[in-house]
């Protein structure tokens, strides 16, 4: 039967280095230990940092123990270094830790096809994915790898979220002609993600794989379904341990059955290095199972340097004066998150940045109104100094202004798409600026899309209610002039097809994060002040709870 602990690295780590013999809970020499990080979204120093993560394979390594390093997606972007280097300075960070295996997020595409095939050719590391397919159905990557350690096959099989096709730009995945040539078996039903999972492990099966170990980048929302890791484990059979990714949960070790009915284990270690994850396959029980221990807490059970400091160093010292570069200053918080509770409100609900954000685009575009997807608006502000870097954390995909000519209609079904998974998360929920909107929790959303996740309709009653401009009712039959990004107005990013074929008015005018620096610096006086105070906005969006 297999066995399971969940305990605390520090824990752990001092029982290792001391040589402690405690049973069960602490690796044995030679034991196959397997650590795993996702959705890290370049927080190279955040919460564990790669160097906590440097040090603990440093420690297992000296205790005799076989180590396989693996990153579940999401790591190249999401902050200044990713941005500034288009993922490479990530991929050189992971190279000098020695990862063996990556599966590719939605956010490693975000810096184009080209730059994407640069990053896997620049890793050290396989990446792999078994539904990340070109126009034929044929996997563009390997669907899985084998690694041998101890004369034990582990099978690594990559599987990419179907929502890419939508929450990375999709022109990426297009020709000049509109036409997808690259896709992520993204049907409605969720059968083809199954049967290319499938093919995968019994593949790696055949191959003489002991165990296979899935990892995904698929994430539990709602919003992800029929596409979400359990999901996945349900419908299929042959895996041990599902890695996953994408939805930023932290996940110690839940138990979900397989299509036999057999234990699946599903881990997730948060985002930005909050946690380490630790699978062990220990030599003890190399016929019974394993066990699997995940790490907690890295601090201050490590002292000296791990052996990465002096790479970071010197890639930071690259651009260190940039991004401490000083440009405005705040007098209140700008958040992404719920002041109460923490917990990520921006993709369901008005945040003052959310509405600095939507502010900055029609003040610079003179557009009648601005609307700004929440999954663009990545990060907090604290009250103080606001430096460069943090405004391209707070916008880290280097989208473009853009302005169209919109019916009333059209911009009524891009805010019910948005707001299609309230009270629950959207990417494409919409801050806006010049307007106002309830969002009716009573109706329940009937928004249509395509197999590739694009607006198509909406087959009963709206959601989304007294929707004004400025003092007016929205007029569905009249055109406005609507400013946002190129990643929502052209390329139809999060499913907003209902903007394709619009009149464009400006094409890509400025970047978004020098959109937001030069709205806080030329039009509020390089200072944000009083009237963004409320972390819940200034009443644009209302939610009306169900009855």
């Amino acid at each position: 039967m297999r066995k399971f602990r969940i305990l605390a690295l520090m824990l752990v780590l001092i029982m290792v280095l001391a040589g402690c013999g405690t049973g069960n809970s602490t690796p044995a020499a030679k034991d196959i230990v397997i650590l795993y990080t996702n959705d890290a979204h370049c927080g190279i120093e955040d919460g564990m940092g790669y160097q906590g993560l440097s040090a603990a394979k440093r420690a297992l390594l000296a205790a005799g123990n076989k180590v396989l390093l693996v990153d579940n997606g999401d790591a190249v972007q999401g902050d200044t270094i990713g941005t500034l280097s288009k993922g490479e300075y990530i991929i050189d960070i992971m190279n000098k830790l020695g990862y063996d295996v990556a599966t590719p997020g939605n956010h490693e595409f975000d810096y184009g096809m080209d730059q994407f095939n640069k990053l896997v050719e620049k890793a050290d590391f396989d990446y792999i994915s078994c539904n990340f397919v070109d126009k034929d159905g044929n996997p563009v990557l390997k669907p899985y790898v084998i690694k041998e350690a101890d004369g034990v096959k582990i099978a690594f099989v990559g599987i990419s979220t179907p929502k890419t096709i939508t929450t990375s730009t999709p022109t990426y995945f297009q020709d000049g002609n509109g036409n997808y040539i690259y896709g992520f078996m993204q049907d409605d039903t969720g059968e083809k993600l199954y049967t290319a999972v499938q093919s995968a492990v019994d593949a790696a099966r055949k191959e003489g794989a002991k165990y296979v170990i899935a990892m995904a980048h698929l994430g539990i929302e709602a919003d992800c379904q029929p596409w979400t890791s359990s999901d996945v484990i349900v419908n299929t059979s042959g895996i041990d341990v599902v890695l996953d990714g994408h939805s930023h949960s932290t996940i110690a070790g839940d138990i979900v059955k397989n299509k036999e009915g057999k234990d699946v284990i599903l881990t997730s270690t948060g985002t930005k290095l909050a946690n380490i994850g630790w699978l062990e396959f220990a030599a003890k029980w190399a016929d019974a199972g394993a066990q699997w221990l995940h790490i907690v807490d890295l601090s201050g059970a490590f002292s000296g340097r791990s052996g990465i400091d002096d790479t970071i160093a010197e890639i930071k010292s690259g651009y260190e004066e940039i991004v401490n570069t000083v440009v405005a200053s705040t007098k209140v918080e700008l958040t992404v998150n719920d002041p109460v509770s923490g917990e990520r409100m921006v993709r369901r609900q008005e945040t003052n940045l959310g509405d600095l954000c939507a502010d900055a685009y029609r003040a610079m575009s003179g557009a009648d109104i601005a609307v700004v997807n929440g999954g663009g608006i990545r990060v907090s502000i604290p009250a103080g100094d606001i430096t460069y870097g943090q405004i391209i954390a707070v916008h880290p995909f280097g989208n473009e202004m853009c302005v169209v000519e919109a019916t009333g209609q059209q911009i009524l079904d891009a805010l019910e798409m948005g707001a299609r998974n309230a009270p629950g998360e959207c990417g494409g929920f919409l801050q806006v600026s010049g307007m106002s909107y309830e969002i009716d929790l009573n109706v329940e959303p009937t928004v249509e899309v395509n197999a590739d996740g694009m607006f198509t309709g909406v087959s009963g009653e709206y959601r989304v209610k007294n929707v004004k401009v400025g003092d007016e009712p929205l007029d569905l039959a009249k055109t406005y002039t609507l400013a946002s990004h190129n990643y929502m107005l052209k390329s139809a990013g999060d499913g907003m097809a209902m903007f394709q074929g619009c009149t464009l008015l400006q094409d890509s005018v400025m970047i978004d994060n020098q959109v937001l620096i030069n709205y806080i610096v030329d039009v509020l006086g390089g200072v944000v002040g009083e009237d963004y105070a409320d972390p819940y906005g200034q009443g644009r969006i209302t939610v009306i709870e169900k009855k």
